[in-house]
């Protein structure tokens, strides 16, 4: 009993601390690559990091599920080295009693990895689409800024406004650059305001000003001086883009009858439900693998932990890109790579129970081993 309590106690503290780390870098190299998109202006500056927060809440469930499977292997493997297997090993007890205290701390975990992946990881990743679609769709009233060069989402038009009163709906020293099928036009003027027309149209109307047409190289270029210059503003709404698979939730992606969509579908959806599946597999691989000699102080188990891991989850994304192409159906690729982890934690532990006997007949029922 004293035991099973330290191992959860440790296994709690370790799984906390690697969680951490783990988020820690995450967290670092999202901000790097979303700070980057906002540079480009892929999305807008004000949501970096609300976009960093659903990155972050969307990759939880991964995060959590390495967590888990370092911190046991982490744990198991300081209990060999400092002896204290030994002492759990004279108590009569088995690398197979550590089975159920293990899972008993996994098993809550697992369960909020499952949650993560079939709720939290669509719903981050629907909501991250729709605020970089919302600034990829804004209208060009929103880039009406003073003492800024501001360009419109498609690159057509570039703004600069000196001063802007918003009471009186009025501005000045207005510079307004088009580009429209390869033709380049500019307008200049001292003052201008912005008008709502009907059906939710805008513009801006500017006075005593300049308009350059044309490039000043070619035949057509024209200087056109004006008293009244009215260049229109088109209002947007934001259109909620088709969600991909990976935004759907668990009933869209079992009721879409779209003929095209079903094997994509199918495929998130074993994706999601081989998660929590490989962080039982993984908890059960660590319990023999974290076997190291005292003596020796080898530390080789963390090598084949990450080795496992990358093999263990290639062949959950392999899986789902042959289910999602239409290879094979879904209840034959949903099996095979957790019942093979199963095999192998199942064969570890039998060859962990007792060395001495040859690997072979560990293998064998104990009433077959004496015959």
């Amino acid at each position: 009993m004293i035991f099973k309590q330290a191992l959860r106690r440790e296994l709690s503290f370790t799984t906390g601390g690697v969680f951490l780390v783990l988020v820690t870098i995450m967290v670092t190299t999202l901000v790097i690559r979303i700070l980057g998109y906002a540079a480009n202006g892929a999305v807008n500056p004000e949501d970096a990091l609300v976009l960093i927060a659903l990155a972050t809440l969307g990759y939880l469930a991964v995060l959590l599920t390495v967590s888990l499977f370092v911190a046991t292997l982490i744990v198991l493997v300081r209990w060999y080295k400092d002896s204290e297997m030994i002492v759990w090993f004279a108590s009569g007890l088995s690398i197979s009693n550590l089975i159920r205290p293990i899972l008993q701390f996994a098993i809550p975990l697992i369960i909020i990895i499952a949650l993560l992946a079939l709720f939290v990881w669509p719903w981050a990743n629907r909501e991250s689409t729709l605020i970089s679609q919302r600034f990829q769709q804004r209208d060009d009233v929103s880039m009406v800024s003073a003492g800024q060069f501001r360009e419109s989402a498609k690159a057509e038009r570039v703004f600069f406004i000196e001063e802007l009163d918003v009471d009186k709906n009025e501005v000045k020293n207005v510079f307004v650059a088009d580009s429209k099928n390869g033709r380049l036009s500019i307008a200049v003027a001292s003052t201008g305001y912005i008008q709502n027309s009907e059906g939710g149209e805008k513009s801006i109307v500017l006075h005593d000003g300049r308009r350059y047409e044309g490039q000043p190289t070619h035949p057509d270029f024209r200087i056109l001086e004006f008293d009244q210059y009215s260049t229109k503003i088109h209002s947007k709404d934001t259109l909620a883009p088709p969600p991909r698979d990976r935004e759907k939730t668990v009933s869209e992606l079992l009721n879409d009858a779209e003929p095209t969509l079903i094997n994509a579908n199918r495929a998130e959806l074993l994706w999601r439900i081989g998660l929590p599946l490989m962080a039982l597999g993984l908890v059960l691989i660590a319990i023999p693998l974290a076997y190291v000699n005292p003596r020796l102080g080898n530390y080789t188990a963390m090598f084949y932990a990450v080795l496992i891991y990358l093999i263990y989850s290639n062949l959950l994304n392999l899986t789902q890109n042959l289910v999602a192409k239409g290879k094979f159906s879904v209840f034959v690729g949903i099996w095979p790579i957790h019942l093979l982890a199963l095999l192998i934690a199942i064969t570890l532990i039998r060859n962990r129970i007792n060395p001495s006997i040859k690997w072979w007949r560990r293998q064998l029922p104990a009433f077959l081993r004496h015959k």
